[in-house]
């Protein structure tokens, strides 16, 4: 069977192509496959391509996707078009909390802030930086070398707040800065 478009082989079926050789289907799209080639490693074949030969046929009766893959896939779009962000938690242990800033002076009054108001705000600066990010690396105005540059500030930015990652409650939250300093 030469023609792969006859027969929609699923994932685990082995392959011939005339360049990259013999190779594996571990994907299967709508227009595509995604083949693992021992010596091209991954590569994406349309479905159109007719020299693509069938040695080992699984069958598929539809597209393969994982649910996941499909879930990571939206929520980066939406994440890079909206304002949206997904809900951040303060850590329990600083639930109920005060944030107590006593000035140097004694004569003057110490000022009490809710821990979680104040984790708002953080969020707030977290979030408003992230959507920053995301203008800037789509802004059609900045050559690449711009957009490095203030892609630089922002990570600085990031390592700054870095101080705030003890109040929250999941770690894939934390802010991030240049690892290499």
């Amino acid at each position: 069977m030469d023609h792969m478009e006859a027969m929609t082989p699923g994932i685990g079926s082995r392959v011939s192509h005339p360049e990259f050789g013999n190779g594996v289907v571990i994907q299967v799209y709508s227009d595509s496959y995604e083949i693992t080639f021992m010596d091209y490693g991954v590569k994406t074949v349309t479905k159109s391509f007719d020299k693509l030969k069938v040695i080992d046929f699984h069958g598929s009766d539809t597209d393969l996707i994982s649910y996941e893959k499909v879930e990571r896939v939206f929520r980066r779009l939406l994440t890079s078009i909206s304002d949206i962000q997904h809900p951040v938690h303060l850590g329990d242990k600083w639930k109920g909390g005060k944030l107590i800033l006593k000035p140097g002076n004694e004569s003057l009054k110490e000022k009490e802030i809710p821990i979680d108001q104040f984790f708002h705000k953080i969020v707030m600066i977290r979030d408003r930086v992230r959507v920053m990010e995301q203008r800037i690396n789509a802004a059609s105005g900045l050559d690449d070398e711009e957009k490095v540059s203030l892609q630089q500030y922002i990570t600085r930015i990031y390592g700054s707040l870095t101080s705030f990652n003890v109040l929250f409650a999941d770690k894939e939250d934390y802010f991030v800065g240049d690892k290499s300093s």
